[in-house]
């Protein structure tokens, strides 16, 4: 049995150079090409078949190992399973406030959520299973994927054959996330529904402008807005079960142009979480009850847009045992974990409805007090890339070693 813990060490100054070129040069979904252009080559190097452009800027990677596929193309029963493993690589339009020495140096654009990490734990990957590949049967196809932050990135790679690029269809489908909510090194891979289903709602409130001293002749939208906003709090707290976990915020709601001017419209900007499918469906149902009613009631129109962004991250049991058996023997028993859940949302989702596997959480927290994801403070302690090299490699070669 490989020993990729020592072999995970044995590259980190690789692993360090790709996080911190990329951290220097990060790049908005759909945006990634000198991301994926550095994937490419790495992965062509190391002698993988490689296909670019696959959902716009995506990057799909085949290592095979000793065994041929099945020609039938069924994911192989014939040649070993096929193991997907998936990277994202989109920074967010955040300004970094870092004072390190592999600060971006794209103004307004930073990795604030350890995709740059992410990215190199994927090419660390990728090195130690090509030198292995005599020890695999079966194929591991690696899928690094553009624009994850609400764009979409995994639909659009999946519309654009990513299941069936270079090899059959995936038998497991795996993915991390380097958590700063989580102590270094820690493994968190539950079952069932890990991260949320998000969605994103817009209103526009219409009511009937006019002169601030004289309201009996205006529809006011900043009051109706306002009552809305209000109202939205029932949705959670009075329709669902209160051990059921579901969210409704309003992030955002613009009106008015001055001091004595009763705004005619008002603009609302919201997002809703979910878990359960159940739960999901009746949110969606009561906010648009809710907006829609409360702005009838005032005498006022609101136009209600709910847009999906993703589904929740459901994990197959199976294949989260698996992540906890190859995460204890790489971190040890100890720092393995079966409970963490997440509201935030995630388009891995995707993939994991297509497949089915396991996207687990990898602590990355370099104290208690650290900046959280999407903070322009945001970085991880770089000890987590070879941790997560080795979950990854343990867990993927558990799937495919010669019995």
């Amino acid at each position: 049995m490989s020993d990729y813990v020592a072999e995970a060490k044995e590259i980190e100054r690789d692993l360090l150079a790709w996080r911190r070129d990329l951290h220097r040069h990060p790049e908005l979904g759909f945006a990634e090409v000198r991301t994926a252009g550095i994937i490419a080559r790495h992965l062509s190097e190391l002698g993988l078949k490689v296909q670019t452009g696959v959902g716009r800027t995506g990057v799909v990677g085949l290592l095979e190992g000793t065994s041929p596929l099945s020609p039938k193309g069924t994911g192989g029963t014939e040649g070993g399973p096929v193991v997907l493993l998936r990277f994202d690589m989109d920074a967010l339009p955040i300004t970094e406030e870092n004072a390190t020495d592999y600060i971006s140096q794209t103004p307004g654009v930073m990795h604030a959520c350890g995709h740059d990490g992410h990215v190199a734990i994927g090419l660390g990957v990728a090195t130690l299973l090509a030198r292995h590949r005599s020890e695999l049967s079966g194929s591991v196809k690696f899928v690094f994927q553009p624009a994850e932050e609400g764009m979409g990135g995994a639909v659009e790679m999946i519309k654009d054959g990513a299941l069936h690029a270079l090899a059959p269809r995936p038998n497991v489908a795996l993915g991390l996330h380097i958590f700063n909510q989580l102590p270094l090194g820690l493994v968190a891979a539950g079952e069932g529904p890990v991260m949320a289903a998000a969605e994103r709602f817009h209103c526009i409130v219409t009511g009937r402008g006019g002169h601030g001293a004289m309201p009996h002749q205006t529809v006011d939208a900043v009051v109706v807005a306002a009552q809305i906003v209000t109202a939205l709090q029932t949705v959670v707290s009075r329709n669902v079960d209160p051990a059921e976990p579901a969210v409704v915020s309003v992030g955002s709601l613009h009106a008015g142009s001055a001091f004595n001017i009763i705004a005619e419209q008002a603009e609302l900007w919201g997002t809703i979480r979910t878990f359960d499918a159940a739960t999901r469906q009746m949110v969606l149902r009561r906010v648009r009850e809710i907006v829609e009613g409360t702005a009838h009631m005032l005498g006022a129109s609101a136009q209600l847009e709910i847009e999906e962004l993703t589904l929740a991250v459901v994990n197959d049991v199976a294949a989260s045992a698996r992540v906890r058996e190859a995460a204890a023997r790489v971190v040890g028993a100890e720092h393995v974990s079966a409970q963490q859940r997440w509201m935030a949302s995630e388009d891995m989702s995707y993939f994991l409805r297509e497949v089915g596997g396991c996207f687990f959480f990898l602590g990355g927290a370099r104290h208690p007090s650290e900046f959280p994801h999407h903070n322009p403070r945001f970085d991880f302690d770089e000890g987590v890339l070879s941790r997560g090299v080795a979950v990854l490699c343990e867990t993927a070669a558990s799937y495919l070693r010669k019995v």
